[in-house]
């Protein structure tokens, strides 16, 4: 297994670290800043497993399928974890949360569709924007400041990695349609 995928089961195997640190109170002094870090962490490890396996030539049919699961799960993972916090005045926190759940379901089925023809679909660049944002999103929420200006700036987060949700599902789906169309035969 070379470094970049070894980097995806990683994050992965963080996701779970992530989840306990969010649902459990152990009492431990900044537990949610423990949480931040450790998301932090698995979303670079995003970040360097893609440069890496690009730069070293060392992309595979794993990391095309595993590195967006991967980000699908940590992302999901955390906004499970967060609903009460994402919940705001005219958009309910489960509202975001379901779009991209739909979003993340819908492409990952595609997927497979695509898989029983042997064809691995690598993620378009609208779904790395998506993921940056989704993280970001994740990231501000889990700060959750106090503050009206913060509440703002939440809000706005939601509505971007929703936004960049909803257009790179359009986006893909229009762009793989062939194969989508092809699958149902």
């Amino acid at each position: 297994m070379n470094l970049p995928n070894k980097l995806t089961v990683l994050r992965v195997l963080l996701i779970p670290v992530f989840v306990i640190f969010m649902i459990f109170d152990f009492g431990i002094p900044y537990q949610n800043w423990i949480a931040l870090t450790i998301f932090v962490i698995a979303s670079i490890t995003d970040l360097l497993d893609g440069k890496i396996a690009r730069k070293r030539n060392l992309v595979t049919n794993f990391g095309k399928f595993m590195d967006p699961l991967a980000d699908k799960m940590l992302v999901c993972s955390a906004l499970v974890c967060l609903i009460g916090v994402i919940d705001r005045p005219g958009l309910p926190g489960v509202i975001p949360v379901l779009i991209i759940l739909w979003r993340e379901f819908i492409i990952s089925g595609f997927r497979l569709v695509a898989a029983k023809d042997g064809i691995v679909l690598a993620a378009a660049m609208s779904g790395k924007i998506k993921t940056v944002c989704q993280i970001v999103m994740v990231v501000i929420l889990l700060i959750h400041w106090d503050f009206t200006w913060f509440f703002v700036l939440e809000w706005v987060a939601i509505v971007v990695a929703v936004f960049m949700t909803i257009y790179s599902l359009c986006e893909y789906l229009i762009k793989n349609k062939k194969v989508f169309s092809d699958g149902l035969k």
